[in-house]
């Protein structure tokens, strides 16, 4: 057989099981996420405030787990920024800032939606968890950034506040997958928990600018 044929041949097979390997490999791994997903609704199980629902996924989060250990795709990022962008709702009366004071009470808090919890009492946003925000804090957690001096670096101007509201309101508007919760958006905190929360960051009396 003439050996340019052969060379084609040759290439072509090798596009054609790699394009199958692909193939497969997307079914495999769709498949094994439906099977996690049924072991988990089969072995959790209801208690409280916790219920099963809470394993259900919006957009969000099933394109962030499709992703998940993986590049997330340029085009794919955008898309889950700008609807989330689209998500924020600002309060009507434009008040962003409320008390510094609760906000830390808040930041500090991390009861709220756990199964043992009460559901009628406050809730927390649990902060400290992932961020540095004093520099008196001698144990922080670093997953997130540091948060401390956040307005005095960046200046107490509108435009901060409502970028602030916006990050604590839904995260995923401005880092697509991050591991930050949607404080708002998910209705963890209530507006005015929402504005104490701003205060906190935003405020130049805030021991986070001192």
């Amino acid at each position: 057989m003439d050996r340019t044929l052969l060379i084609a041949l040759a290439s072509f097979s090798a596009v054609t099981l790699a394009g199958c390997a692909a193939m497969r490999t997307g079914a495999d791994e769709a498949a094994i996420r439906a099977k996690a997903i049924d072991a988990m609704k089969t072995s959790f199980k209801e208690k409280g405030q916790a219920k099963l629902d809470r394993l259900n996924q919006d957009e969000t989060q099933a394109l962030c787990s499709q992703y998940a250990g993986k590049e997330l795709p340029k085009d794919v990022a955008a898309t889950i920024e700008k609807s989330n962008l689209a998500s924020i709702r600002y309060p009507q009366d434009g008040k962003l800032v409320g008390d510094w004071k609760r906000g830390e009470r808040i930041a500090q808090d991390g009861r709220g939606f756990q199964y043992s919890d009460d559901p009628k009492g406050p809730v927390g946003a649990n902060c400290y968890a992932c961020h540095q925000l004093t520099k008196q804090e001698i144990s922080f957690g670093t997953m997130g950034p540091s948060l401390y001096n956040f307005g005095k670096l960046r200046g107490y101007t509108d435009e901060m506040r409502r970028y602030a509201w916006g990050k604590v309101y839904n995260s995923q508007a401005y880092s697509a997958c991050t591991n930050m919760p949607r404080f708002g958006h998910a209705k963890i905190l209530n507006e005015q928990q929402m504005r104490d929360v701003v205060a906190l960051l935003m405020d130049p009396a805030s021991p986070v600018n001192q």
